[in-house]
Parts: structure tokens; sequence; C-alpha cells
């Protein structure tokens, strides 16, 4: 059984949260967004490019 975290969880690790956060609310991302957070939306690609789908 595999114990530790998995690389995508390393490779998030390394994202700037503070600076995505203060980007996001400067250029008012999040207006309009019914499902998905700016956050989960970048999460989604991150992982879709890291597998490369």
């Amino acid at each position: 059984m595999h114990v530790g975290k998995s690389l995508f969880v390393q490779v998030m690790e390394f994202v700037p949260w503070r600076s995505f956060t203060r980007i996001v609310q400067r250029y008012r991302g999040t207006a309009g967004v019914r499902t998905l957070s700016c956050t989960e939306q970048f999460r989604a690609r991150a992982f879709a490019q890291m597998i490369q789908r």
C-alpha cells in the first residue's frame, strides 16, 4: 500500500495560493461562477495537463 503524498499533491504545494487568491479577487475571477471556483478549476486543469488529457 502506498504511503505518502501523490505527485499531484506535491506539485500543488508549490503553488503560491495566497497570491493566486489575491489575483482572483483583484480581477474578479469569481464573478458569474456557478459550479467550480477558480481554485478548483485551476486544479482540474493542472491535473489534466499532468496526465496529458
